[in-house]
């Protein structure tokens, strides 16, 4: 492992994630809050929940109630007067729903002088959730369609069409007390409707949208499911406030800060990257191939979230899925390296925010029996990164806008 450019890596990762901590983000969007007559009660959900719920109080006073629903492992403390719940992601689970429930008992009897500062970040779309068909049944549409790599809006014009909660139906719950909705963005191009399913917000999506995305991916849905898709989801609300705030971007732009500080030349090649993640990997090692020799220092950078298609029953997530998959085209590459890491720490089911590989990565690999080709099309990028040091470890953030891709050349 070329130590100079695994130091760089790392120093590029904090440094990018500590620009886009929702602290000060949720700060200056409640700069724009006016309490009501009433209570005023908090709900947040997402993987930045505890987080952005942290922020809220710590900002306001407090909070007459409130309740945070959150991936498992990411509640940090106690927040006064709100309960803190964890709960299943990708895959929503018992908790995902008892911890909505109770965010639904919060809001029933609210009266028009009261108000909901609902934070919303992603992951939501798996932990604020209360199906309106079996809870079996929603794990198993849920599962069908990662492993078919549906990108997460298509996922959630399904989902909201099977959610008491989502595609707007949350702040018909509110009603007539009024929502002030603050959202921390992890889809390309900040669409409100769809980061975690539009809990707050009126859905663009519509039934022929839904019935589309099962013929797509041929679907296996019940009857009871199938009639649920049918059913449209709201189209307008009055009740609501909306203020977005953090996105790819500003993560983008930590990164490209913190290279040129260590002396790189940064260029943001994309912040919608929406690919396969062997491909983004293979992409960038090829832009690598393009400029080696150059003798300068290059950081090129591209944001987004790319997508795994399922070929295996190994561990991994796509950002290691990613890196791995750019070892074998920059081996032997000198000064060359390719690593990807989520903002929020955790890259698909594992302890790991993403993967790092350089130009020795693969002939370290090798040396040890393990076959890259093999490992990738059984989606195992975890044991084999891990086994050569690439595994970039984070623990969660507190955060989530996407995940970021560098390629690092020095020479």
């Amino acid at each position: 492992m070329n130590k100079i450019l695994r130091s760089d890596c790392d120093a590029i990762v904090k440094a990018s994630l500590d620009k886009v901590l929702p602290d000060t983000a949720v700060a200056r969007a409640l700069e724009a809050f006016h309490p009501g007559n009433g209570k005023t009660v908090l709900v947040a959900a997402g993987k930045a929940a505890w987080q952005m719920a942290n922020a809220a109080v710590r900002v306001l006073g407090h909070v007459d109630a409130g309740i945070v629903v959150t991936k498992y492992d990411h509640v940090k403390g106690d927040i006064p007067g709100v309960e803190c719940c964890e709960a299943g992601h990708p895959v929503p689970d018992d908790n995902s729903f008892a911890a909505t429930r109770k965010a639904l008992d919060l809001v029933d009897p609210l009266t028009a002088d009261d108000t909901v500062i609902f934070l919303l970040s992603g992951g939501g779309s798996a932990l604020f959730e209360q199906p309106l068909i079996p809870g079996e049944e929603l794990q198993d549409i849920t599962k069908q369609l990662l492993a078919c790599g549906a990108p997460i809006t298509e996922m959630n014009t399904i989902r909201k069409r099977l959610s008491a909660v989502k595609g707007g139906r949350f702040a018909e719950c509110c009603d007539p007390a009024r929502v002030f909705s603050i959202v921390l963005s992890d889809i390309l191009g900040d669409p409100l409707d769809m980061i975690a399913s539009g809990p707050a917000y009126p859905d663009s999506s519509t039934c022929e949208d839904a019935l589309a995305i099962v013929e797509k991916y041929q679907l296996k849905l019940s009857d009871a499911a199938m009639e649920l898709l049918h059913r449209e989801t709201p189209k307008k609300l009055t009740n609501v406030t909306t203020q977005i705030t953090g996105s790819v971007r500003e993560l983008c732009a930590a990164a490209a800060a913190k290279a040129a500080e260590l002396g790189y030349d940064p260029v943001i090649l994309t912040d919608q990257l929406d690919c396969e993640a062997r491909e983004a990997g293979r992409f960038l090692a090829s832009i690598l191939k393009t400029h080696a020799g150059e003798h300068r220092k290059l950081a090129y950078i591209a944001g987004g979230e790319t997508v795994v298609h399922l070929t295996g029953k190994g561990l991994g997530g796509r950002n290691q899925e990613l890196a791995l998959a750019a070892a074998p085209a920059i081996a032997g590459l000198p000064g060359a390296a390719v690593f990807s890491f989520g903002s929020d720490g955790t890259d698909g089911p594992t302890d790991a925010a993403g993967g790092y590989v350089d130009s020795e990565t693969m002939k370290a690999l090798q040396d040890q029996g393990t076959d890259v080709f093999r490992v990738l099309q059984d989606n195992d990028a975890y044991h084999a990164l891990k086994s050569v040091d690439g595994l970039i470890l984070t623990g969660p953030t507190g955060t989530n806008v996407n995940d970021v891709a560098l390629a690092l050349l020095t020479e």
